[in-house]
């Protein structure tokens, strides 16, 4: 694999910006929340763990937002703090459901994978983007996944129509507001190489008795392969996100970017 890129970020671009990332203690979510701080906003994050050592973030709350209350908890913190927000990166997600294809997939398992990938956006949207209408300004970016139209039903059929529905209230909310002054898109990556997608792939090989290595070489084939011949890297997804909350990116809205090294087969 070749040596990560690097990118020169000014660290004026978002001075003055108050931004919230969820899921920042790893992974994509950290990368964010670090690109997002390097541009000179002041960030705040939140995640189920405990602050990381090297985290970026200005304000760190720990809250389980698969939780319904746990949405507003955040909203109060990140207000008290900063009075409103300007960027908003719905970045938490992720699954736990067992693999074996649809019968093997509880009511309960349903039931975590939208409480994990689809509400945590509802409920933080409905508590702070009227601030963002009120101040007729703020960007929104609703990160969902190539699993919204690339389902692995072995493995992640409720996950992916989880993320279907989060990229489908993404554009529902992106009509609503767009006229109020406020951005939304969303940014749908493919495999990326975090600790999460590790854990997928231990346990795809338990669940179909081979090595990690088969393992991800067959999660890698079961998307259709990825013809730039690797995965994403997190810092990769931060460098979109970076732009699109950018004011460079001042009319893009209402649309969904894939980051995928080419595995959706689209032109």
């Amino acid at each position: 694999m070749s040596a990560p890129t690097t990118s020169r970020v000014d660290p004026t671009e978002l001075a003055g910006k108050r931004a919230l990332v969820t899921g920042g203690s790893a992974g994509v979510g950290a990368a964010i929340v670090c690109r997002l701080a390097a541009a000179g906003a002041r960030v705040a994050t939140t995640a189920r763990s405990s602050r990381p050592a090297g985290d970026a973030s200005d304000l760190y709350v720990h809250a389980d937002l698969s939780k319904a209350g746990a949405a507003e908890q955040l909203a109060r913190a990140v207000l008290e703090r900063y009075g409103g927000v300007d960027i908003i990166v719905h970045n938490v997600g992720g699954t736990s459901a067992p693999t074996g294809g649809f019968a093997a997939l509880s009511d309960d398992d349903w039931q975590s994978d939208l409480d994990r990938n689809l509400l945590p956006a509802v409920r933080l949207d409905r508590a702070l983007v009227p601030k963002m209408l009120e101040q007729r300004s703020g960007v929104i970016v609703h990160v969902t996944s190539i699993q919204r139209v690339l389902p692995l039903y072995e493995s992640t059929l409720a996950y992916a129509a989880a993320k279907a529905a989060l990229s489908t209230y993404s554009k529902g909310l992106a009509n609503e507001v767009g006229p109020k002054g406020v951005r939304v898109v969303a940014v749908a990556p493919g495999f990326t190489e975090t600790t999460a997608a590790q854990h997928l792939v231990m346990r795809l090989a338990e669940g179909l008795g081979i090595d990690e290595n088969a393992a991800r070489q067959g999660l890698m084939q079961s998307l259709g392969g990825i013809p730039i011949g690797r995965p994403n890297r997190p810092e990769e997804v931060a460098e979109l996100i970076g732009f699109l909350v950018s004011d460079r990116s001042a009319t893009v809205h209402g649309a969904e970017y894939v980051i995928d090294g080419g595995t959706v087969p689209t032109v």
